[in-house]
This record gives C-alpha cells, sequence and structure tokens, in this order.
C-alpha cells in the first residue's frame, strides 16, 4: 500500500554471472535486515519488491525460483506475509539465530517508532498543528481501505464462484453480524470442498513475477541442496514447538499473575493472540476484527482513534498490522495498570505486549513449518482454501471502507450534519489511488496539508 523506494543502494545492478557471490557473514546480514526494518514502506507489495530488489537481483543471496517458493508458503500462512519471508529467508542463511534476527529487524523500528507518535497523539492531538493534520489523513485512508479492497478483488475474484464468496461475506459481516473468525472458517471450508469438487475454480494464480528469470547464480541458487537445518525431522519440529509454545505459555502465566484473568494485558495478550491466527489476507483482513474486539467489545480505543492509528500506520516502516501497537499503545494509556503518574509507561508495556502476541505465532510457523509446509508445496488441497479466504476477505475490507467512511463523513452520526470537506479529499484521494496511481506517502502529505490549512484558515468549513 505505501510508497517505497525499491532498493538500498544506488549501484547498478550486476550482470549475470556463473560464479556465486562469496558466503554472508552473519553480521552482514544483520546490518541489511536493520535497514530494511528502517525503510519497509510500501505495505506487502513495496516490501517484497525491496526485498527481491535486494536479495534477488542487486546481492544475489537467493535465487528467484526459490524466492518466489519461499513466498509462496508465506502467502498461505496467517500473518504479515512481508514479515515471514524475511524470517524465512533468514532462517534458511543463518539457521534459527537468522530468522529469528530478521524478524525481529523488521519489526522493532515500527514498533519504537509508533510509540512515540502514539505518545505524541495522546499528549497533543488537540493541539490544532496536530488535529488538522489527522483530519486531512483520515479521509485519505478511507480511500486506501477502498483501494485495497480493489486490488485484492483484481486478484482473488477471478471468476463467479469468487464473486459470490466476497458477496457472501460482505452481507455476513455488514447486514448479518457474522464474526469474522466464522467467516474464514466458512470460506476455507468451501474451498477445501471446491478444490475436490471444481478444482479449476480454486486453483491460485501466479503474479509474483518470472520464475524462469535469472540474474546469475545465487548463494541459495535453484539447485542448492537444502541446509541440514531445513530438512524435517520430527525432534527439531518438537524443540522449536515447545519452545514457541513455552514463551507464549510464560508470558501469559507472567500476565495473569500480574494482572489477573481481566487485567487489560491479560486480555490483550489472549486477544491478539487469536488475531494473529486469523491474519489471512493481510492486515485489512483482519482490522474488522480488531476493531469488534478493541473498540466495541474491549473498548480499549474508540472507533475514531482506531481511524487515526491505521493512518500512523500508514506513515510507518514495516508491517501495517503493526497498527496493533497504538492500540495497545491507547489502550495501556486510557486503561493505566500503573497509575496516574506512569502513562507512558503504561502505554509502551502494552504496545510492547500486543506487539509479542501479535508476531510470536509467525515465528512459529516459520522456524517449525518451514520444512514441513515445503512438501505441500503446489497442492491444490492446501492452496484452495486460501483461494476462497481471499476472495471472502475482499467483502471484509469492503465493510471496513463503509465502517471508516461513516465515521470520516458524519462524525456526530447520521444524526448530525455531514462534513463535505472531508468527502471531497477522500474522492479526491481515491482519484489519485486509482486514476494516478499516487504514492502513499505522498497522497497522505498532501491530503494532511489540507486538512491542516482548513483547520487553521477555515475552521467553519469542518
Amino acid at each position: 500500500m505505501r510508497s517505497a523506494p525499491t532498493s538500498l543502494a544506488p549501484t547498478p545492478l550486476a550482470a549475470p554471472t556463473d560464479s556465486a557471490p562469496a558466503a554472508v557473514r552473519f553480521t552482514e546480514a544483520l546490518r541489511f535486515w536493520l535497514k530494511l526494518g528502517f525503510i519497509s514502506f510500501g505495505g506487502p507489495a513495496g516490501q517484497i519488491a525491496i526485498m527481491h530488489t535486494e536479495l534477488v537481483e542487486r546481492r544475489r543471496w537467493i535465487s528467484e525460483k526459490r524466492f518466489l517458493h519461499a513466498l509462496n508458503y508465506c502467502m498461505v500462512l496467517p500473518g504479515p506475509e512481508a514479515q515471514q519471508l524475511a524470517t524465512y529467508i533468514g532462517w534458511l542463511m543463518h539457521r534459527t539465530a537468522g530468522g529469528i534476527a530478521a524478524g525481529l529487524l523488521f519489526v522493532l523500528p515500527s514498533l519504537f517508532i509508533l510509540i512515540g507518535l502514539s505518545w505524541i497523539y495522546l499528549r497533543f492531538g488537540d493541539v490544532p498543528l496536530v488535529a488538522g493534520t489527522f483530519y486531512g489523513i483520515k479521509p485519505a485512508v478511507t480511500a486506501l481501505v477502498v483501494h485495497a479492497a480493489y486490488r485484492i478483488g483484481g486478484r482473488a475474484l477471478k471468476n463467479g464462484w469468487m464473486w459470490a464468496i466476497a458477496a457472501a461475506a460482505f452481507v455476513g459481516i455488514f447486514a448479518l453480524h457474522v464474526p469474522f473468525p466464522a467467516i474464514v472458517l466458512a470460506a476455507a471450508l468451501i474451498g477445501y470442498v471446491g478444490a475436490k469438487v471444481a478444482p479449476q475454480v480454486f486453483a491460485l494464480g501466479g503474479g509474483h513475477g518470472n520464475a524462469h528469470k535469472t540474474y546469475g547464480r545465487a548463494l541459495i541458487d535453484d539447485d542448492t541442496p537444502p541446509p541440514d537445518h531445513a530438512l524435517f525431522k520430527r525432534r527439531r519440529l518438537l524443540m522449536v514447538l515447545s519452545v514457541g509454545l513455552g514463551l507464549w505459555a510464560g508470558a501469559m502465566a507472567v500476565l495473569l499473575l500480574t494482572q489477573g484473568v481481566q487485567g487489560t494485558l491479560t486480555q490483550m495478550g489472549w486477544f491478539f493472540t487469536k488475531a494473529a491466527l486469523l491474519t489471512f489476507g493481510g492486515a485489512y483482513a483482519v482490522l474488522p476484527y480488531v476493531y469488534l474486539g478493541a473498540v466495541e467489545h474491549h473498548q480499549w480505543l474508540s472507533g475514531a482513534q482506531m481511524i487515526d492509528g491505521l493512518a500512523l500506520g500508514e506513515t510507518t516502516p514495516g508491517p501495517l498490522i503493526m497498527v496493533v501497537a497504538f492500540v495497545g499503545f491507547v489502550g495501556g494509556w486510557l486503561k493505566p495498570m500503573f497509575g496516574p503518574d506512569a502513562l507512558f509507561t503504561a502505554g509502551a508495556v502494552a504496545a510492547t505486549v500486543v506487539t509479542f502476541f501479535t508476531f510470536l505465532p509467525s515465528f512459529i510457523f516459520i522456524l517449525a513449518g518451514g520444512p514441513v509446509i515445503e512438501a505441500t508445496h503446489g497442492k491444490l488441497g492446501f492452496t484452495a482454501p486460501l483461494s476462497a479466504i481471499t476472495a471472502a476477505v475482499v467483502g471484509v475490507i469492503l465493510n471496513l471502507a463503509l465502517f471508516f467512511a461513516y465515521h470520516v463523513l458524519w462524525p456526530q452520526g447520521f444524526e448530525g450534519r455531514f462534513d463535505a470537506v472531508s468527502a471531497l479529499i477522500a474522492v479526491a484521494a481515491a482519484v489519485a489511488l486509482f486514476r494516478f496511481r499516487a504514492g502513499v506517502m505522498p497522497l497522505l502529505g498532501a491530503c494532511a496539508a489540507v486538512g491542516l490549512a482548513v483547520t487553521l484558515l477555515a475552521p467553519g468549513w469542518r
């Protein structure tokens, strides 16, 4: 979604060569993953493009076919596929330590940035400069969500059956208030059955480049045998699962002992564990579930604050699902666990807890499942449920767009006045996205400037 440069260095691409590059030291890989964490704008598409340019074309750490092979696995899993892809390649190159380092460095810069921005938002949100900026950004976010539905729909809705699944998902969540997990489960079941009844309908398409293109010999090339740690071994699988689940259980036990079952951090840990297992189709797909739990059920923040958080998430590097750190910070700030004089500490701890429980499953999926899921690559019975889930996600995202539009255009509800200025900003942002393919960062900057100008120069128009 967010625009970004597609490379880290200005040096030209190397010409194809028969010799593979020298082995990459762990410290050299660490420097790359740290840089990636700070410049990984562009949402999954932009982040994957950066990794492809650097790892496949420029550095030749991994071949095109092996890169796409790993990406296809990550597309099947719940969770942020770009972060999982970085974890996978880091694991393939430097074992478990490499995978953990790559995945953490993909996330940590965004966490620290969002903690700082969340504090500014809560501490100075009523200042005209900040309020005006958010006034302009929120209509742009509404247009971005509509554009996300369009982009995902263009890839997923390849036939009438997929359109029907998307429509049913929209009606289910919008009109019938069917829980998001039930929609995911139903779509997966339809895909599983559909793979047997009509396999041609549910086959995953391409769209990630030409697997036959070569940039020269790579360190991990097409014919490079998997290293020892990437081979399936039952003992290693059990060890990784034990450590991963032990970390989750240990963290949850600490929260239960210090917070109790109904404590804010305990409830956040359990809720975002469930959310992490439902992120098929990317962050936009799980946001409705996060909204229902965080806003309506737990009331950690308001609907308007949720939109503001998504706006902040769009302007920072890292996975868009990092908006959960904002949700955690606001929830910790508004429900302070450490007293009224430690609001920042409560917010920062809550944001960290939420991030831990959101991303821990992704590490377990890659480190434990990498060798296992390799055997499922290309098998329709495994990928067809993903096709159906992705189609359902389109309907869910459309519902999210309507939710955002309602809160932006009628901030006091339908009984209040219609915000014509916000509507004009939203329409202009949609035209910029659909017609002129504007980058997200320039778009948000322009809309923020318009919102600030309206707030400062013509406050009566708001």
